[in-house]
């Protein structure tokens, strides 16, 4: 651990990850305040952002214990950011007497703040003194513990009663930058190859991708403007192919299958299917300015799609009545399983959200459905861990649709970081997010 050289004052920073708390608490997503940050400081506020809201649980703990009452909000907001990164030593950023002057430094420098300066200096300075203490006195907080709401930890523990507590473990690390190879330009292969080339460390994941020993900047590698790849995890990276398996195996008079990708937005899995595959696909979003960026990655990549702004609800708005071959259902969810890249997740959700998207979920498998051909395919995922997103979703819409078939799917996949073995033993997943699988194929009779 040393203090890191920077053209930024640490003080300004704590501010900006105080701020990105306050936002967050407010229910604002990290990534929506992040844009009110200003440039210079986005990239250091943003690590330290990440690193507060993995720790959140502890912190908000630890200044229970130095104040019974809470301070004003954005000195509440400081004081847990200083927490949250100096709590521990092993994986703190920056030495703790630096963090606690610049932190002093931060309420001093802030109107809001100003008054609470030397409260924030006599919590900081306790803390340093009883860490130890009042770290174990925290201890007994299951929310400090696992760093999750008490709501989140209860409901993973009912849904994974086997796999809780590594579940709630893997959301609390770093995700790794993994990259998918666009096989139209080039192969894993050969772009492993030109990574060593100019001595950057990766290795393989599954069939297309490739996962960086380091992050870097995703524009200034090699092949990115060429469209040799993107960026995406590698269970989300198991949509497409999960598809057109069935799916090209079933085309016994090899013509273009038809494919809709509903939910489509920014179009990572739009751009892998027509990558393994000469099919033609609606790349479906409601979002009207997440289909542009559809259509400028897809553009980056030398693919052509048919991009629709509409509700995947309301397919009377937009359908022209020809069946799909296959549809893709990547629906709205909690996003309970890529909480390791978005660690504001689990802070900015509510218990009541689960029924409320699963009942958004249930309405789209319902109405898109009828706009499968018999003998097609529908694969519906979410990149959630919850059941009543996945397996229990599934299983309700299996009972009341009796031309609906179950065929062999991954299931829920559990957010891992490592070598554990997946359901695919042979495509060496042994890294990737939370998600889930089904494949629903139509009878034909």
């Amino acid at each position: 651990m040393q203090d890191h050289p920077t053209q930024v004052p640490l003080w300004r920073q704590l501010q900006g990850a105080a701020s990105l708390l306050m936002a967050v608490r407010d229910g604002q997503s990290m990534t929506a305040a992040l844009d009110d940050v200003d440039a210079a400081l986005r990239p250091g506020v943003q690590a330290l952002g990440f690193h507060v809201l993995r720790w959140l649980g502890r912190a908000e703990a630890l200044r229970q214990q130095l104040a019974k009452r809470p301070p004003p909000p954005e000195a509440d907001a400081l004081l847990c950011v200083a927490l949250a990164l100096i709590w521990t030593e092993d994986d703190a950023p920056y030495t703790p007497h630096t963090l606690v002057d610049q932190a002093v430094e931060a309420a001093k420098h802030s109107e809001a703040t100003r008054h609470q300066a030397s409260f924030v200096n006599g919590c900081l300075r306790r803390f340093l003194r009883e860490r130890d203490a009042l770290v174990a006195l925290t201890e007994k907080s299951p929310q400090a513990v696992w760093n999750h709401p008490q709501w989140w930890i209860d409901r993973v523990r009912k849904d994974h009663p086997a796999h809780w507590q590594a579940i709630l473990q893997a959301n609390n690390t770093q995700a790794p930058l993994i990259l998918r190879v666009n096989e139209r330009k080039t192969t894993q292969a050969q772009y492993l190859q030109a990574l060593d080339a100019i001595n950057i460390e990766a290795s393989p994941v599954g069939r297309q991708g490739v996962i960086l020993a380091a992050a870097r900047p995703v524009a200034a590698l090699p092949g990115f403007a060429e469209g040799q790849f993107s960026v995406q995890d590698a269970a989300a990276q198991m949509a497409a192919p999960l598809l057109l398996e069935g799916l090209t195996a079933a085309s016994a008079d090899k013509a273009r299958l038809r494919i809709l990708d509903a939910c489509a937005a920014p179009g990572g899995k739009t751009a892998h299917l027509l990558e393994l595959a000469d099919c033609d696909v609606t790349a479906l979003d409601i979002d009207a300015r997440r289909c542009e960026r559809i259509g400028q990655n897809l553009q980056r990549l030398g693919l052509q799609a048919g991009i629709t702004v509409a509700d995947a609800g309301r397919p009377e708005d937009w359908w022209d009545g020809r069946p799909y071959d296959g549809i893709l259902l990547d629906a709205p969810c909690t996003a309970s399983g890529i909480v390791r890249r978005h660690p504001d997740v689990r802070w900015l959700r509510r218990p009541t959200d689960i029924a409320q998207l699963a009942g958004i979920q249930a309405h789209l498998l319902n109405t898109l459905w009828p706009l499968l051909k018999p003998g097609g395919r529908l694969l519906y995922c979410t990149c959630s861990v919850f059941r009543a997103e996945g397996d229990n979703q599934i299983q309700t819409f299996v009972a009341h649709h009796t031309d609906a078939l179950l065929r062999p799917s991954p299931g829920h996949l559990l957010p891992q970081s490592g070598v554990q073995a997946t359901v695919f033993p042979d495509n060496l997943l042994r890294e990737h997010d939370g998600f889930y699988y089904a494949i629903l194929e139509k009878s034909s009779r």
